[in-house]
């Protein structure tokens, strides 16, 4: 069996984490196993090294130490949660996934783009989602939205350069590869982004049903 593997993708306050839960109800409706995860984290180790990644210091972390610790969580996460639930037939809805990575380390930090790609060829093998979800809004918004839920954590401190950046990356890839993705405007209210959602719930199930 082969299970489905949906990501979900965007900003601080972007609403990917409600809008999961959204859709893990409606495809349960329909008798779906459904596995609910998030990066970074997703096992007891990753959620260590998530801690360690968002976690404000007053120590300065190395952009390649964050992009590094990124792929160990991942690494973890996929060998004990990911791939054993899509062998088992699941639908795995993740909360962020190497499109992350690309969006926050390479267009936040400005890495390389290449060195991504060649730790998640070594990380995945030839692993990718079936579908990425980017739930789009502007960097205002969403900003805004992340300070309303309390305390900034270290990603969430950076400037509206730094979330530009990773806006236009994902928006970028969203363009590159128009097939796997589909982009939400995530600025509108609760009700007409799960409207959009909902017009995607046929095509994925009739995709994790065969």
């Amino acid at each position: 069996m082969t299970g489905l593997f949906i990501t979900l993708e965007g900003p601080e306050g972007a609403g990917k984490s409600t809008n999961r839960e959204y859709l893990a109800q409606r495809f349960r409706e329909h008798g779906l196993d459904v596995v609910l995860t998030r990066e970074p984290g997703g096992t007891p180790l990753a959620e260590r090294v998530r801690e360690l990644l968002l976690a404000p210091a007053d120590e300065p972390m190395a952009s390649d130490t964050e992009l590094l610790l990124v792929f160990a969580a991942r690494a973890q996460h996929l060998a004990q949660v990911i791939r054993p639930a899509l062998a088992r037939g699941a639908v795995v809805l993740c909360d962020r996934f190497t499109d992350a990575t690309y969006a926050y380390q390479g267009g936040g930090r400005g890495l390389s783009f290449q060195r991504i790609e060649q730790l998640e060829c070594f990380v995945q093998g030839d692993l990718r989602p079936d579908l990425t979800l980017i739930f789009d809004l502007p960097v205002e918004v969403g900003l805004s939205r992340a300070a309303a839920r309390g305390r900034l954590d270290r990603f969430e401190q950076e400037g509206l350069t730094f979330f530009e950046a990773v806006r236009s990356a994902y928006l970028d890839r969203a363009r590159e590869v128009p097939q796997r993705y589909r982009v939400l405007d995530a600025g509108q209210p609760l009700s007409a982004v799960q409207r959009d959602l909902e017009t995607l719930v046929p095509e994925v199930l009739e995709r994790a049903l065969g």
